[in-house]
């Protein structure tokens, strides 16, 4: 029934590109999605317990901005939020955003997700560094870019194996493109147990995270709440924070609500490809983008597909991150491709 786009990256969304920093010694980094002109119809929907936030309350439908011009993910639990300051002076400088009484003001909402304890250098002096790596993240936007180990995916870690930063696209019949990104750092797994298999493996496309469909039989674990931080710690303190943070996007023509909903059903995927998700522990968050570029409004059927898709192109973008970390010196956890 779906296909991916021609890049399977959210960028394959008309009107969006991305952009990744990564600094390796802190071993954590900010992507940023940038709305080309006109901006993007946003809205955000957050469902895990411990959520780090910048302007989310704006993209609520009953509130009165219309339109976004990016929106960040970055680690560095609440330190990250600096992030979007850097994103926002880069998009002042290239007089991008809202006029209000003479002054161009971005709009950039903003997620972070917890990576300080994951064998990086977190000795940053004064001022942490992210609100440079938001700056930089904008300056590398295009509509190509690197998943796996990168932006807020570098230091990522779920149970027993690194994250990552993860990008899907599907395009519908009805010529409607959706893309998910994710920056993938869930307390749970996104294994069936601890197989190679991934929760998300019926959605999954031409071996897009290695075509291994679900073990058979099931392992004995795969019932097992497996946590990453559960009675584990690292240099002398129990660990805590963990955060799967999101964008999905589509050309579509949609409302705010209507954006507020497709949010809300990119959580699904959150739900087929991590277990367990939107615990106490995580900030779970899915930010939602519509461009509108390819001037379709979906009847009812349609918008069905397109929020069933939601969920399955998440749930692959998720997956993909993990699949595609690579190591580095210093790491906690291996990497899937080592199991």
């Amino acid at each position: 029934m779906f296909r991916t786009g021609l890049r399977n990256l959210i960028t394959d969304v008309a009107g969006l590109r991305v952009g990744n920093a990564i600094d390796p010694r802190l071993k954590s980094g900010v992507t940023v999605v940038l709305c080309d002109e006109p901006a993007a119809v946003a809205g955000v929907q957050v469902l895990g317990g411990a959520p780090g936030t910048r302007e989310t309350d704006l993209l609520e439908p009953q509130n009165s901005i219309a339109t976004i011009h990016a929106v960040v993910l970055s680690g560095g639990s609440a330190f990250g939020l600096d992030a979007a300051s850097g994103v926002q002076a880069a998009l002042r400088e290239k007089n991008i955003g809202v006029e209000v009484g003479g002054f161009r003001v971005p709009i950039v909402p903003a997620a972070i997700l917890f990576d300080l304890r994951n064998g990086g250098d977190k000795d940053w002096g004064r001022y942490p560094p992210y609100r440079e790596l938001g700056y930089e993240a904008v300056q590398a936007a295009t509509v190509d870019f690197a998943i796996g180990t990168a932006g807020a995916g570098t230091g990522a870690l779920t149970f027993g194996l690194k994250g990552g930063l993860g990008s899907a696209s599907t395009v519908l019949d009805s010529g409607v493109t959706i893309g998910a990104l994710a920056a993938v750092n869930p307390t749970g797994s996104v294994t069936v147990g601890r197989s190679r298999h991934f929760w998300a493996a019926p959605f999954e496309i031409d071996e897009e995270f290695g075509g291994l469909g679900y073990p058979d039989p099931m392992p004995e674990d795969a019932r097992k709440i497996l946590l990453k931080y559960r009675n584990r710690r690292v240099g002398g303190h129990e660990e805590a924070g963990s955060t799967t943070i999101a964008v999905i996007a589509t050309d579509a023509v949609l409302t705010k609500a209507a954006a507020k909903r497709l949010a809300i059903s990119a959580h699904d995927g959150f739900a087929h490809a991590i277990w367990p998700t939107h615990t106490p522990a995580d900030g779970d968050l899915v930010f939602a983008l519509a461009t509108g570029r390819s001037g379709i409004e979906l009847g009812a059927d349609a918008a069905i597909d397109l929020f069933a898709a939601a969920g399955a192109t998440m749930a692959r973008a998720i997956s993909r991150g993990v699949h595609a970390a690579t190591p580095a010196d210093g790491d906690l956890f291996p990497v899937w491709s080592s199991r």
